[in-house]
């Protein structure tokens, strides 16, 4: 490729990507990889998806991750870094607005009556259609599909995420090298660990005591943690990061309510920007812009850490048998969470039988409707439709 890019256009590209980054990951991939691949031919078509290959193994945001990786292709590591904040800087500064003004001003000023009420049943809709498509290339054998119902099971009954992931990828690492025994141990462990370990069990009521709160006030530093935990463990896309990151701010920290949380994956897409930066409206919430730079910082470090500090060496260890087995178990369990996060949030998201129905008619347009836009015009039809219920 030509190395001939400067660092003020590198910069200018992908913040011109950031600007167009509508419609999710799949368009803003492949927007990347029209220009940079097919037309200016930066690398080839086979090398582009080897590189995709890897980043959907790894955590975080693939899109992100791939501006990354080409930046660094072009000015090494400073590029890189300018590539990834090109990219993600749009999104961040009108989600940063959105949030300023929700929290200044409240729902009733910054939209019209029903406007969040549409949002909301839109986003329940665009969650199961994400567990729908992410479920679909990660549940690729009777052995995945128990895991990843297992793991629902598991984060209903109040597991810890952390042990169920482990288990999920430890017990499909065993069963891929024919190991079955040892699968049967690993679960046996998981499962008496749940039941006789303190902290690793319990926490399934806590919604149900916390909903309501949205008092407590996070310091900086356990928002960045919050980030950077999600960061860590968004594998199979960005949807993922969801039950991550509601766990720490809705359960665990109890910073922000349910209804809160859905308004902020709401606002998240109807702007052009990876799905994930609805972090900065979470953190924002739970420490204003401080809070906000924090847990943006945090979920966005891995991202930027795997390319910049050893692609490379990443890139071979994925091609290890065992570890793509125990990734490919934690993918499953995972979807499992997703799934259990999905369940809980639906009293929220659909309070009554019109919401229903307009979360039902979401679903169906985003899976009929093949387009970029598709995301963002289904959200905002959503919020017309709960405009004109509201005046009923």
């Amino acid at each position: 490729m030509s190395t001939r890019e400067t660092y003020p256009r590198l910069f200018l590209r992908f913040l011109r990507f950031g600007f167009l980054a509508w419609g999710g990951p799949v368009a803003q991939i492949a927007m990347i990889r029209e220009e940079l691949v097919e037309r200016e031919g930066w690398i080839s078509r086979e090398r582009f998806n080897r590189v995709l290959s890897v980043y959907q193994v790894l955590p975080g945001p693939e899109a992100h991750e791939l501006c990354v990786y080409f930046g660094y292709l072009a000015r090494g590591r400073l590029g890189g870094l300018l590539a990834g904040l090109g990219f993600m800087l749009p999104g961040f500064i009108v989600m940063l607005a959105l949030s300023w003004a929700y929290v200044r001003f409240g729902i009733a000023t910054l939209a019209p009556d029903g406007l969040f009420y549409g949002f909301q049943a839109a986003v329940l809709a665009l969650i199961v259609f994400a567990v729908y498509r992410i479920g679909r290339h990660a549940l690729t054998d009777p052995w995945l599909w128990a895991i990843g119902v297992a793991a629902v099971g598991s984060d209903l009954s109040g597991v810890s995420f952390g042990l169920t992931l482990a288990v999920a990828g430890a017990a499909y690492a065993s069963v891929r090298r024919g190991r079955l025994l040892w699968a049967g141990a690993v679960v046996s462990v998981g499962v008496l660990a749940a039941l006789l370990v303190p902290g690793l069990r319990g926490v399934a009521s806590a919604p149900m005591v916390l909903q309501g709160a949205g008092s407590a006030t996070p310091s900086v530093v356990q928002l960045f943690g919050a980030g950077l935990l999600s960061g860590l463990l968004t594998f199979g896309g960005a949807y993922t990061v969801i039950p991550f990151l509601r766990q720490q701010a809705v359960v665990v920290g109890a910073w922000m309510t349910d209804g809160q949380f859905v308004d902020g994956l709401a606002l998240s897409g109807v702007i052009p920007a990876p799905l994930v930066i609805f972090g900065t409206f979470v953190g924002y919430l739970g420490g204003g812009l401080p809070g906000a730079l924090a847990l943006t910082l945090g979920i966005f470090l891995p991202a930027f850490a795997f390319t910049l500090v050893g692609h490379g060496a990443l890139e071979r260890l994925v091609e290890t048998p065992a570890l793509h087995a125990f990734l490919d178990g934690v993918t499953a369990g995972v979807v499992g969470l997703v799934v259990a996060t999905t369940v809980r949030l639906v009293p929220t998201a659909i309070p009554d039988l019109p919401a229903g129905v307009i979360s039902g008619v979401a679903l169906l347009v985003l899976a009929l409707w093949r387009s970029k836009m598709a995301v963002a015009m289904t959200v905002f039809s959503a919020g017309v439709l709960g405009m004109l219920i509201s005046r009923v």
